[in-house]
């Protein structure tokens, strides 16, 4: 175990961290951890094994353990920056980005649903082992009972027997945090669970179109003991009695899928401007069609018949330019929409159980504006930039930025954008407040 205070760790340098909670500090750490994961993803893509270099790599850098509550010894850093990290991440590699975010969220699990003395053991553990989370907090919706979690009850707490698709850490987690209905009064359980159990047996899954690396898989679970001590608390049947706190849990997931989601288009755009830059006589030979980005309102027809072709393309190519300007913008724009929702939840989460209701709204139709314009973005800039860059693979020069959008539709392809913006425009038109629950 690596302990981000000593210095032990090579991406803290010899001098280590005087204060853990410097923003600075730790985002240079993951900087430095980024450029580490960039230097092979493509690579790793291809190869598509469960993540347990990169999780040591993780934890070598004292990212895993890195949002606690800020304790006396200073350990523990901000929401914000948790943030920031994952997108540092993803930039480089929107598979670790993907599995660190969803290690954040469930991390504040125990906050979330257990009371603040649970809490802080089960954290205190958590931190000194740098356990890596995994699991879902929301009821899975399962088309057979095969499918299902069940907790039994037994004289020493319960059983608990089924499976469950997790999309992230399947088989490198240390602890799952799982939500599971009660066999006998049929609410859910929100339950701690060791992965070292022989009853549980995780599947990876080796045929993702994108997001390969996160470890996604199936988990069984036979007959697994899960103490009264493991259980984090209890969901009501009825949702309206479900603490709008609580309720926090699937926004943060969402608002961490469209920080990786962002760092995914930011890494996407960087890579392809390096290959253009590079390889200006290999770049894409620009058409007017490329003025269809934004068109017809920029001026040029959305299907030439006839390319404008450049012998010799170069950097100050008009096209290219214009092509690399709206897709930055793009960026931009989505990057300003999801700050402004990661600082209201970030406000949400520490107000604690003392949240209202209204804002918890409020929160909630932040994140679904932050994903809708995030999910629209990505999909276009990890497409755009294969346009740009087709005639640099045409050389013999593999880039590897499909990846980027095989990663951008796996991430886009269980959210509907059209779901998110009625909710929203629900909220403006009417002040509809988004449902409480915790269906992400």
């Amino acid at each position: 175990m690596s302990d981000a205070s000593s210095g032990s760790s090579p991406y803290l340098g010899s001098a280590g961290v005087d204060s853990p909670t410097d923003r600075s500090t730790w985002l240079r750490v993951a900087a430095e951890v980024a450029d580490d994961l960039a230097v092979d993803a493509a690579v790793r893509d291809r190869a598509g094994k469960p993540p347990f270099d990169e999780v040591a790599r993780l934890r070598e850098s004292g990212l895993l353990a890195f949002l606690a509550p800020p304790g006396p010894d200073g350990r523990g850093c901000d929401w914000l920056t948790a943030c920031t990290v994952v997108r540092q991440i993803a930039a480089a590699d929107s598979s670790i980005g993907e599995l660190l975010g969803r290690h954040y969220v469930l991390a504040w699990s125990p906050r979330l649903f257990a009371g603040a003395r649970s809490a802080a053991r089960i954290e205190e553990r958590a931190v000194a082992e740098q356990w890596l989370w995994g699991g879902a907090t929301e009821a899975a919706a399962s088309r057979s009972s095969a499918e299902r979690l069940t907790l039994t009850p037994t004289p020493a707490g319960h059983l608990l027997d089924g499976r469950r698709e997790l999309a992230a850490a399947s088989v490198v987690a240390d602890r799952y945090v799982l939500a599971a209905p009660h066999a006998d009064s049929g609410g859910t359980l929100v339950a701690l669970v060791d992965p070292a159990h022989p009853g549980v047996t995780p599947l990876p899954r080796d045929d993702r179109l994108g997001q390969r690396l996160t470890g996604a898989g199936t988990v069984t679970f036979a007959h697994v003991p899960v103490t009264a001590a493991q259980v984090l608390g209890s969901v009501p049947r009825d949702e309206h009695a479900i603490s709008p706190f609580t309720t926090l849990a699937p926004l943060a997931l969402r608002l961490m899928l469209a920080q990786v989601g962002l760092g995914n288009a930011e890494g996407a755009l960087a890579e392809a401007r390096d290959v253009n830059r590079a390889h200006p006589q290999g770049s894409s030979p620009v058409t007017a069609r490329f003025s269809g980005l934004g068109a017809p309102g920029w001026g040029g027809t959305s299907e030439p018949t006839e390319p404008a072709a450049y012998p010799d393309p170069l950097p100050e190519d008009p096209y290219l330019l214009l092509s690399y300007g709206e897709l930055a913008t793009s960026a931009h724009t989505a990057a300003a929409v999801v700050e402004r929702a990661s600082e209201a939840l970030a406000r949400g989460l520490l107000a604690g159980p003392a949240l209202g209701i209204d804002e918890r709204a409020e929160i909630a139709v932040l994140v679904a504006a932050a994903e809708a314009v995030t999910a629209q973005s990505t999909l276009r800039i990890t497409a755009r930039i294969l346009e740009l860059t087709a005639a640099a693979d045409s050389t013999g020069r593999a880039t590897g930025l499909d990846r980027f959008w095989r990663n951008a539709r796996m991430l886009t392809a269980l959210d509907s954008p059209g779901h998110r913006l009625r909710a929203i425009g629900d909220h403006y038109l009417n002040g509809t407040p988004p449902p409480l629950t915790l269906r992400a």
